[in-house]
């Protein structure tokens, strides 16, 4: 049953017209009202992945629930249909269980408030705002086990309920939740900070609805959507063909010990739609790699990618929604079945931005990404200090991201564009560990035109013993290159003991024991390259050398022979004629080494065991 709206004032919306200049002003000034909301999240929140990072994502939506400005699309739509209750004036959700609303959030970390804005008895609006809590409980601290088989052990739970009703704080359920979790002081101040970013922008809400009035409020809203629709109308018309093209890409592993998982999609156009078919991806996962991908947020997905790639100048929200349809088997890794573990999902989103490079970019090669947006790798590390205090650090570290086609992409970079890394002095200040090194690895990124983005290694000493995790991808399957660009470099894991034992771990562990002085170097992967890197600048690479990005044997990768810092002319048009010559004809996309070699080659270069083909018995029997 859909949620009841109680509304005092029932009466409906007036369609007026809107102005240019008065539209202007609206739009701007709910921007402004969602900048606000993240200004005021990390002023009040206490842990570092909120506050610092910006692990957070805001939404402002019309009063139908369809989001006007935000981040991760809407998710109201979904939660309306589903929430089995009333939602009237001084009423606020509290939620965290992706199962409970069809995946609208997709792990049990991410808590959400949504608040329903109400003006003289009638909705209006509504603003919400969740973000990532560092623990929730479950069997490991940052609660996101790579182990874990199902979404019970990831910690606790939260079905959509009312933290607010009528204006009622709900204190009982806040200490219920927060008994749950390690970090209650962390957990409380970031949902404080979630509640108040909600009514900051409500507020903002009720200033333009006095303003301008309620009905011109909610038409402008309306045209904001319409402009959106035809705005993006026209490119999926210009770039989305109607015959089928399809992209796959791999997860590495599960972190037990099988993979890689395929992830496929198929596009095509029909009837002036999108059609997104994720028909061919492997089933779900034993382990919480599963990603419950929400099909709202796949348009979403969809809508960023064109808008960011074509025209980033439109403004996006919802309106476009309609002209996308979005196909997932059930069962399958993004729809698994309850109740699978969800908590690493983490790799299966950040591959999705990958296979939509692919997918977009075949029919317009000009326009097209490499890989290496592919996953946000994540630390833990945990214990008690000498003094008997307990510490937890959850970090997000980043990898480099893809060549594109206006140049090289940035070095370890955030997947998010609205993500930022934790300041060295912070972590150092507040948890038992030194940064020894943050830098990029020369070479690491794929040889191109533009160069893909190296990735970082960042030299960890913990200074007290206790336990960490890792969580990252990217380190069996590279990031692939694009017209004629080559592969970046996998991620690495390297942990030299105290003695100088060097010790190479998985790129996903748990509960991996440290001791005082111990150092890890926690090595990203290096975005793709794209274009013909026989084309690039040999001046850039002199130049880059000394920056420290490549290195002189790196260099001749490009063709380019530096000899003390210096380009050799000669050598370098000798081995760019030889390399040409040599390469034969290029190829659209570059993935290095076939899945079997790259198993061949694996135990040689990390001394692991390369990941199996996945046992599908589970998926089987779960039919």
């Amino acid at each position: 049953m859909p949620a009841r709206i109680i509304q005092t004032n029932e009466t409906p919306f007036k369609t007026v017209p809107v102005d240019t200049v008065t539209l202007d002003i609206i739009e701007n000034a709910l921007r402004n009202a969602r900048i606000e909301m993240d200004a005021t999240l990390v002023r009040t929140a206490m842990s570092p992945g909120i506050r610092e990072q910006g692990d957070a994502f805001p939404l402002i939506a019309d009063a139908k629930g369809k989001m006007i400005v935000g981040q991760f699309g809407s998710y109201i739509g979904p939660f309306l249909e589903s929430f089995d209750g009333t939602l009237e004036d001084g009423d606020m959700i509290f939620l965290s269980d992706p199962y409970s609303v069809g995946g609208a959030i997709s792990h049990s970390n991410d808590w959400l408030v949504l608040l329903p804005v109400f003006k003289d008895g009638r909705l209006v609006a509504y603003t919400s705002m969740f973000g990532h809590q560092s623990d929730i409980g479950g069997k490991v601290p940052g609660s996101m086990p790579i182990d874990a088989t199902n979404i019970f052990q990831e910690g606790v739970r939260i079905p959509p309920v009312k933290i607010w009703k009528k204006g009622e704080y709900n204190e009982e359920l806040v200490k219920l939740v927060l008994h749950q979790v390690r970090t209650p002081d962390w957990c409380k101040a970031d949902l404080n900070a979630l509640i108040a970013s909600c009514r900051v922008a409500a507020r903002r809400v009720i200033e333009m609805c006095e303003r301008f009035g309620d009905d011109m409020f909610a038409s402008a809203t309306d045209q904001l959507l319409e402009r959106n629709y035809r705005a993006m109308k026209q490119l999926i018309e210009s770039s989305v063909p109607e015959t089928p093209v399809s992209f796959q890409d791999y997860i590495c592993d599960d972190g037990m010990g099988y993979g890689p998982y395929k992830m496929k999609c198929t596009m095509w156009r029909e009837k002036g739609k999108v059609i997104l078919d994720f028909d061919g991806t492997d089933p779900q996962s034993e382990a919480s790699i599963n990603f419950l991908l929400n099909e709202n947020m796949m348009k979403m997905f969809f809508g960023i990618y064109m808008i960011m790639v074509f025209d980033p100048q439109i403004l996006f929200n919802d309106g476009y929604y309609d002209l996308i349809e979005v196909r997932i088997p059930e069962g399958s890794l993004l729809k698994p079945r309850f109740p699978a573990a969800l908590s690493g999902r983490t790799h299966a989103l950040g591959r999705l931005f990958d296979i939509l490079g692919g997918l977009l970019g075949q029919g317009t090669p000009e326009f097209l990404n490499a890989a290496g947006f592919s996953s946000s790798p994540h630390l833990f590390y945990a214990g008690t200090d000498r003094n008997g205090k307990y510490f937890q650090l959850f970090q997000i570290g980043f990898g480099g991201i893809p060549g594109r086609p206006l140049g090289d992409g940035p070095d370890g970079h955030s997947l998010w564009p609205g993500f930022t890394n934790v300041p060295n002095e912070f972590i150092e200040r507040y948890f038992p560990l030194t940064i020894e090194r943050y830098e990029t690895v020369p070479d690491s990124g794929g040889a191109g035109l533009h160069r893909g983005g190296n990735g970082i290694d960042m030299v960890y000493r913990f200074m007290e013993p206790g336990v960490i995790a890792i969580h990252d991808d990217r380190w069996f399957v590279p990031p692939w290159g694009v017209n004629g660009g080559k592969p970046g470099a996998r991620a690495r894991k390297l942990l030299v003991k105290a003695d100088g034992t060097e010790i190479i771990l998985p790129n996903k562990c748990e509960d991996y024991k440290v001791a005082a002085g111990d150092k890890l170097h926690f090595v990203t992967w290096g975005g793709g390259g794209w274009g013909d890197p026989l084309e690039r600048d040999p001046a850039l690479l002199a130049k880059e050398l000394t920056q420290g990005l490549v290195t002189a044997e790196g260099a001749r990768r490009y063709g380019v022979v530096l000899v003390d810092g210096i380009v050799d002319t000669a050598a370098t048009e000798a081995l760019r004629t030889q390399m040409r010559t040599a390469r034969g004809t290029i190829q659209t996309f570059d993935f290095g080494p076939d899945i079997e070699t790259l198993r061949a080659n694996c135990l040689a270069e990390t001394g692991l065991p390369a990941p199996i083909q996945p046992q599908w018995h589970y998926a089987v029997a779960a039919e």
